[in-house]
Order: C-alpha cells, then sequence, then structure tokens
C-alpha cells in the first residue's frame, strides 16, 4: 500500500497527514501548516504562561507569549492573577519590555497611557482633547482567561473552553507527583536560560518522551557521571513506560523506584549525595527530612509532557515558544525549594547545569538532534515520519494507552490531539 502523499499545503486535510504510526514531513516544513497551529492550537487552548512562585507579591509580574502574541503575567493588588496582551490600546506600543520584575502600574512608553496591575486603564495624558470621545473603561489592556492548577498557570483566548481540570485530566496526578520535589517546600522556580534552535516545535515536544535516543544522544553524560547513576539511568531495557494520559497529554517514566519521592524514604541514599546528606544532618535535619530533601534534589523519575507548550522533566520546566515553522524558542526553568536548605538547592543547581545547562551535556546534544532532523526533513516532499515504535505492545491503561518506556506513545498522543484541534475548525 502506498501512502506517500504528493502535496504539503493545507489542500491536504489534517487528517491524511497524521495517520496512526506516521505524520507527513511536511508538519515540520510548510508554514501555512505553521500558521494554522497557530490559531487553532496556540490560541485556541490552555497554554502555560508560569509558575506562581515567578510572581510571588502584588505588583510581580513576568513577560511570556502566547504562540506568537506578547502577553504579561501579573499579580494584582488583590493578589489575583492577571495574563494581558502587551499591547497599550492607543497606538499598539508594547507596555512592558522587562522579562520579569515588580511595578505599581505598566505604562506606554510612546504616548504615556497608564494601565493598573489588573489592565484597566487608569489614565491618559491630556484627556481634553478627547473632550467625550474616550471612556476609559472601553479601552483596558485585553486579558486572556486564567486558571491554574497546584502553582502551574494557564491561560486561553478561548471563554467557551473546558476548565482547566478537565483538560489537564488524568495529568493532573503526576503534576501532583512532581510537585513533591520540594520535599515539604513550597516549590520555586529559581531562574532559566532561553535558547533558540533552528527546528519546528513538534521536534521539541517529541523530544520529552523519546527514550530510544537517550542512550545514543546523551552517551557523552552517561560516561560523565559515576556508575551507580549510569546504571540507574539505562532505562531503555528497564521496567518504565510512556502513557498516553489522553488530550495530548503524556508520561514517560524512566525510573519507577523514584515516581513518589516520598515513598520508600528507608532506602540507601545513593553514594553520590551521601555528602550531601551529611551537610543536612550536620545543619540539624532531622533523618526523615534529610532523606526526603535528599531524594528530591535529583527530580522525579519521569517527564510529562503536557500538549502543547510544557514539559515537568525531572527537575525543571521545559517550555517551548513557536517562532516560525523552522525556529523555536526553548526555556529551561530550574526548580528549587523555596526556604529549603541552601545546599540542596546549590546540589539542585549543579546538577540542571550538569545535564539542561548551556554549557552541560545534555541539552546541547539534543538540540544538535533537532536541528539535523529539520535540516534532513527539507530532503524530499513526499515522506512521512515513523512513529510505530512500540505499537505491538501497547495496550489499553485506567488513563489511556501504555507502552514500553522507549515506544513512541507519547508522540502518537500528541499528534492525535493535533490532528483533532487542527481538523476541528476546519472550513470556517
Amino acid at each position: 500500500m502506498n501512502n506517500l502523499i504528493q502535496t504539503t499545503t493545507l489542500q491536504t486535510t489534517p487528517a491524511d497527514l497524521v495517520l496512526h504510526d506516521r505524520v507527513h514531513t511536511s508538519l515540520y516544513t510548510d508554514a501555512q501548516i505553521f500558521d494554522q497551529e497557530l490559531k487553532n492550537i496556540f490560541y485556541s487552548t490552555w497554554i502555560w504562561v508560569g509558575h506562581v512562585s515567578e510572581i510571588p507579591e502584588a505588583g510581580s509580574y513576568k513577560t511570556t507569549y502566547v504562540g506568537k502574541q506578547p502577553v504579561i503575567v501579573v499579580r494584582d493588588r488583590k493578589k489575583d492573577i492577571h495574563v494581558l496582551l502587551n499591547r497599550c490600546r492607543h497606538r499598539a506600543a508594547t507596555v512592558c519590555e522587562h522579562k520579569k520584575g515588580k511595578t505599581n502600574s505598566f505604562v506606554c512608553p510612546y504616548h504615556g497611557w497608564s494601565y493598573a496591575l489588573d489592565g484597566s486603564l487608569r489614565g491618559v495624558p491630556h484627556p481634553e482633547s478627547y473632550a467625550d470621545m474616550l471612556d476609559k473603561s472601553e479601552h483596558p489592556l485585553v486579558s486572556l482567561r486564567v486558571e491554574q492548577y497546584n502553582g502551574m498557570i494557564f491561560a486561553t483566548f478561548k471563554d467557551d473552553i473546558e476548565p482547566l481540570s478537565d483538560f489537564l485530566g488524568a495529568a493532573k496526578k503526576w503534576i501532583d507527583l512532581f510537585m513533591k520535589q520540594g520535599a515539604g517546600y513550597p516549590i520555586k522556580v529559581a531562574g532559566e536560560h532561553r535558547f533558540r534552535f533552528p527546528g519546528n516545535w513538534k521536534i521539541q515536544l517529541e523530544n520529552t518522551t523519546d527514550a530510544y535516543h537517550f542512550p545514543l544522544v546523551h552517551k557523552s553524560f552517561l560516561s560523565s557521571v559515576d556508575k551507580q547513576t549510569e546504571e540507574m539511568l539505562d532505562f531503555v531495557g528497564g521496567s518504565g513506560f510512556v502513557e498516553d494520559l489522553g488530550n495530548g497529554h503524556s508520561v514517560m517514566v524512566m525510573i519507577p523506584d523514584l515516581i513518589d519521592l516520598e515513598a520508600n524514604l528507608d532506602l540507601p541514599i545513593p553514594a553520590r549525595f551521601e555528602e550531601l546528606a551529611a551537610q543536612l544532618r550536620a545543619e540539624g535535619h532531622e533523618e526523615l527530612e534529610v532523606r526526603r530533601i535528599v531524594r528530591a534534589v535529583a527530580g522525579s523519575g519521569f517527564n510529562l509532557n503536557l500538549f502543547p507548550n510544557i514539559a515537568c522533566s525531572m527537575a525543571f520546566f521545559r517550555v517551548l515558544q513557536p517562532i516560525a515553522v523552522n525556529e523555536t524558542e526553548i526555556h529551561h526553568a530550574v526548580i528549587t525549594m523555596d526556604g529549603g536548605p541552601a545546599v540542596a538547592n546549590r546540589y539542585r543547581l549543579r546538577l540542571h547545569e550538569h545535564f539542561q545547562g548551556p554549557m552541560g551535556f545534555g541539552t546541547p546534544d539534543d538540540s544538535e538532534a533537532w536541528e539535523r532532523v529539520q535540516r534532513g526533513a527539507s530532503a524530499g516532499t513526499d515522506l512521512w515520519i515513523m512513529l510505530n515504535r512500540g505499537l505491538p505492545g501497547e495496550q489499553k491503561s485506567e488513563d489511556g494507552v501504555v507502552g514500553d518506556v522507549s515506544a513512541e506513545t507519547g508522540m502518537r498522543a500528541g499528534y492525535q490531539q493535533w490532528k483533532k484541534m487542527m481538523s476541528a475548525q476546519e472550513g470556517k
């Protein structure tokens, strides 16, 4: 049977481009498809915009993007969270250019229109020039719908969309498990680094639940760790799994013993953390707390993908921002224990730098692979991306479908949601 498609534009329907075991290469390369993705996906569903620890006080804010539209995530004086389009209602200039900070208001630098933290228009210079033509109540900063779950803030342009809790569905229990990395302390985003790679956003989305590449692409990383850690990370043939959680979300469990960081705390402390444990004891921490902190420092034993733009990955948030059909920006935000022992947070930062950092062993190798995928995708116009690994062994699970740890179950989940959303408004 010949499944080749000669055309690579949206004259072909999304259903034709995404099959059960493969997707068409044009999903990486077609600019028309990319533009439609912004409309049908990024402007039509819940998009992760931040964590509550990034805006801890009234007036705290961060700037980010929903799709390609710039937004401000801010707490008002009542500590309610707003997500506002970063665009003055007068002549469209951005009203905030800093990545994060604290303010009492947002003032347009062009003509001085000022806005309160909730987005309401507070004042304009020389209002007499407008006579009775300007009603300030009609010109607030545009506000998106906002909801949060366990500290994770999501926003959407759609007022009639399902509640966030329903959208997250079976992924909520995995978010709860991921947040146990606080070891009894609140989770805090301690900083991030950003980089771009010349490739489509879906290439990165696939990577988060792709265990198949790990022993090859991350061979240099595995050679840099101790033997005990290397054996722990030899999970491709292990008892882990990948599960389709519905709505495009998926989880890849690499180390089953580390699903619940508060379970089996009586197990021996790994050799690489014995020094940390000794320092915590010296600071006066009780043994149970020492074990909870040590267990949490290295992160969870799974990667959780939340469609379409956020992954809770080991011990950090990985956020993707689509720039163009062949360009994506990635934010790696390390999480620490807010108020936790400084020595434990230093260990977490060093572990993050070792793999995810710009000079680390993991991220540079991943981004090289993503770039090669995009470059190779330009070869041929009628070829397919294969996503059939693990299909014969997939089984129904309580929350969806589950395959072995190196199965491409998570990728198939994401693309089926892509097909659903790209088809939903077809013809509209």
